[in-house]
């Protein structure tokens, strides 16, 4: 069965009048949400830590900020944009305690609510409206008004007005220009953490560097191991964006058409299709939010640890040595030095 998408028309922003929204974190989404929604005419404030390097960043925009907990207690609708791993401590902390009765608690992200980490009041309503991009292209399409697709899932309608709340949220932010399609909480946390894990970033991580290493160790160059297995990668990933994979494989030459129907079910095997489902078992069950939770809460080593080996691999100096002959590159953010 298809999936409701709402647009332009079923979004009122009259929803929002005399209501005042809180957003909470200004990093990626917190900024375009933030701006988009102001510039939309709806009463916005920030809410962040006492000396958080935001703070300035958001005055500057021409936001009002305050604490969380000020904001939380100052809004009609909260909306939490901060990291999955902090939100339930600063829920419990700053929001809770500050919502007024009948208020609305909004999320791009269902993972606290889904897993249980956040337990709302029950006479909130709790809806989440979760654009399809990074924030940087929120905010880039709402400028050029045009807008990026959203998700809209509603878990507690407690005043009965909670669908149009989002709806008019998403047309805040833009994400009604291109299409809102009605979810769940569940469907969007599963789905997310298995793309991510299994395609988006883990799959094709592993798959960079498993055939980058391949080459390296049968003798090739690993500069070019590295233009082969990552640089061009971004040439296949466009076509499939602009017009799925028939596009791209009407694209590329035959030989590479080829090579994909014979060889790629060989590589991505049986094996690898199990592992999948048992990757999604994981998420389903809770098992992967559990583990991580847990990580953040032993002070995150074990991450950290990972991610210092993994940045300190051969394919990433490498790259770093391509790179610096394309000038044409543009980063949308800078890594941290250290």
């Amino acid at each position: 069965m298809a999936l409701p998408i709402y647009y332009e028309p079923d979004g009122d922003l009259s929803h929002l009048n005399g209501k005042t929204v809180a957003v909470i974190g200004y990093g990626s989404q917190g900024h375009a949400h933030s701006l988009n929604l102001k510039e939309s005419g709806v009463d916005v404030v920030v809410g962040l830590y006492e000396g958080s390097k935001s703070w300035p960043k958001a005055e500057q925009a021409g936001l009002r900020v305050m604490t969380t907990a000020d904001a939380a207690k100052a809004a009609d609708l909260v909306m939490i944009l901060v990291a999955d791993h902090i939100q339930a401590d600063l829920y419990n902390e700053h929001v809770a305690p500050n919502l007024k009765p009948g208020a609305a608690l909004l999320f791009a992200h269902g993972f606290n609510v889904h897993f249980g980490f956040i337990d709302p009041r029950k006479d909130i309503d709790v809806l989440m409206v979760a654009p399809k991009a990074p924030g940087h292209r929120v905010r880039e399409l709402f400028e050029e008004g045009v807008g990026v697709p959203g998700l809209l899932a509603v878990a507690q309608d407690s005043t009965g007005n909670a669908k149009n709340l989002g709806l008019a949220y998403a047309k805040g932010i833009g994400c009604l220009k291109a299409g809102v399609i009605e979810t769940t909480f569940k469907e969007e946390t599963e789905t997310d953490l298995f793309g991510e894990q299994a395609v988006l970033c883990g799959g094709t991580a592993e798959l960079i560097r498993a055939g980058f290493q391949t080459l390296v160790d049968a003798g090739y160059a690993p500069e070019m191991a590295y233009f082969e297995c990552l640089h061009e990668l971004k040439l296949i990933v466009d076509l499939i964006y602009e017009g799925g994979l028939n596009y791209m494989r009407y694209s590329v030459s035959d030989t590479a058409e080829y090579g994909d129907y014979t060889r790629g079910p060989r590589v991505v095997d049986q094996h690898v299709r199990d592992a999948m489902k048992q990757v999604l078992t994981e998420i389903q069950t809770g098992q992967f939010a559990n583990e991580w939770m847990a990580e953040n809460r032993a002070g995150r080593q074990k991450f950290l640890a990972t991610r210092k080996a993994q940045q300190d691999q051969q394919i990433e100096e490498v790259g770093a040595k391509l790179r610096s002959m394309m000038p044409f590159l543009k980063r949308k953010k800078e890594m941290p030095t250290a």
